[in-house]
């Protein structure tokens, strides 16, 4: 059943009602290993701080790249993304900076020239529509793989016997994750329904040369992404497809739904394999790490 606008308004009320930004006075940071948590899981918590933090230049970018979106857009990023995600930001943050890391190195204002560039044409409403397309398959392959960390990430602390990490950072973050997947995959399919052949190709086509990992637009931040999946126990080629797989379900059965028997997307497995490999060899280039 394809959602209905009425439908995608009603959730981002019940989000905004139901998962108020998480009360930063309500966490817990007690660690009892602060070493051992910041040398298994130090790099995750960075680039996941990282990430949570820069959707405030996430939104610039959104006022470039979509200069008249739909006010439920516009009502779903300011008012219960943006609040939520700088939250669990500024949380993470907080929690490496506690067990000795440095703060995030963060993003917040500078936006691209070749954002910059796609706004321009954004402003011809065939063109928006592709652009918001690829918004929303560029929102639920984030929100799925943040979810997919958040649960490897869990499973670590918990095993650590880390309880407060877990029951008053992790587990509240995770919560509000999928609620964000929901949004983008109910507008997608909405949208999806109403694009052109035209707009339909060209969405696979810019889809497919410009997908990359949230907060990954270098070589190094590549590697920080493949870091994360090596520690979170994506160690071997098998493991890196399923995460892919799973990341990509959705947009697989979306934009490739004629194409029998495609498990994922190619460009979404390059992309991660990609990661853990430039990881690997940035590791292999570092002092006392061959």
């Amino acid at each position: 059943m394809i959602p209905s606008a009425t439908r995608l308004s009603q959730h981002v009320d019940r989000l905004g009602v139901e998962h108020p930004p998480i009360d930063l006075a309500s966490v817990d940071y007690t660690v009892h290993q602060p070493e051992e948590l910041a040398q298994r899981f130090g790099g995750v918590l960075d680039y996941m701080a990282r990430t949570e933090l820069e959707v405030e230049r996430n939104v610039l970018e959104l006022a470039t790249l979509l200069p008249d979106p739909p006010e439920v857009d516009r009502r779903f990023y300011s008012q219960v993304w943006l609040p939520q995600e700088t939250h669990h930001g500024l949380i993470l943050d907080e929690l490496q900076v506690r067990i000795g890391r440095p703060p995030a190195d963060t993003n917040l204002d500078r936006v691209s020239a070749k954002i910059r560039v796609v706004g321009v044409f954004a402003h011809l409403p065939p063109v928006q529509d592709v652009v918001r397309m690829l918004y929303y398959l560029t929102g639920m392959t984030t929100e799925r793989s943040a979810l997919l960390a958040y649960n490897r990430l869990l499973d670590g602390v918990v095993e650590m016997g880390e309880d407060a990490v877990a029951h008053t950072i992790i587990i509240p973050i995770r919560r509000q994750e999928p609620g964000h997947h929901a949004y983008y995959q109910m507008a997608a399919r909405m949208l999806w329904r109403n694009l052109g052949s035209w707009q339909r190709w060209l969405v696979r086509r810019l889809r497919a040369v410009s997908f990359s990992p949230v907060g990954a637009g270098d070589a190094d931040q590549r590697a920080d992404v493949g870091d994360m999946m090596l520690a979170l126990g994506m160690t071997d080629a098998e493991e890196a497809a399923a995460f892919a797989g799973q990341v990509a379900r959705v947009e697989r059965d979306l934009l490739f739904a004629e194409e029998q028997g495609l498990a994922v997307p190619p460009y979404v497995t390059r992309s991660f394999r990609e990661c853990v490999e430039l990881a690997v060899a940035r590791a292999s280039n570092r002092p006392g790490e061959h």
